[in-house]
């Protein structure tokens, strides 16, 4: 094949990827998978598209096989391929945060306000080893039982009402959820905070764990 044929191929094929890529929703399903495998239908309501059009993405994904499924019965799980697509896909991330100042405006309006900390994964890392802290995953428990930080107790943000009892008052309340954008964490801080906790957040999630950003992962 001659240098020019070569290249037009090849990078036909890098393309595929781009192409793959270039759609909100399908980086919102990546964003999902890499929580943790779903079937469609889950995953359609995780992402609120119909399954129709959710099916349609995962097809797309899976032509540039950055998404792998199997059947389970009458069901079809799909997964991210494996943790290279997990680390393309929070290289583009990264990437878009250091680039867009949209992406940084977005992320600081999910701010608390005075008095908000957020705490590193070094500090979260030393606070849940010394005892100082209770780490909360406030991720669905389909996401927890897949993989969570080691000595972090589940409790999905819709039953943290419900369990503020079982949570110790002298000790700080570290939520985590998906990471650097999702809101759950957030919103966890703020229940905790109105019921008298100290309560602060850290914004690494399993994702970045699992990536090797963060030690401490519990695979």
């Amino acid at each position: 094949m001659a240098d020019r044929d070569f290249k037009q191929a090849l990078y036909r094929e890098f393309a595929r990827i781009g192409a793959a890529l270039a759609s909100d929703r399908r980086l919102e399903i990546l964003d999902v998978l890499a929580q943790a495998p779903r079937h469609v239908e889950a995953l359609a309501s995780e992402v609120d598209m119909s399954v129709a059009n959710t099916s349609q993405h995962l097809q797309v994904l899976k032509d540039a096989r950055l998404v792998a499924s199997e059947r389970e019965g009458n069901r079809v799980l799909y997964r991210l391929a494996d943790d290279a697509v997990l680390r393309l896909w929070l290289d583009l991330r990264d990437v878009a945060a250091s680039r867009l100042a949209d992406v940084r405006v977005l992320a600081e309006s999910r701010s608390l306000g005075p008095g908000e900390e957020v705490v590193s994964a070094g500090e979260l890392e030393r606070l849940r080893i010394s005892g100082a802290a209770v780490v909360i995953d406030v991720r669905p428990r389909l996401e927890y039982e897949h993989g969570h930080l080691e000595g972090a107790v589940s409790i999905p943000l819709e039953d943290l009402p419900a369990q503020l009892t079982d949570l110790p008052r002298d000790r700080r309340i570290i939520a985590y959820c998906r990471g650097a954008y999702c809101t759950f964490a957030a919103e966890a801080v703020l229940t905790l905070r109105a019921h008298g906790f100290d309560a602060a957040r850290t914004d690494d999630g399993w994702a970045e764990w699992r990536a090797g950003d963060v030690a401490g992962g519990d695979r």
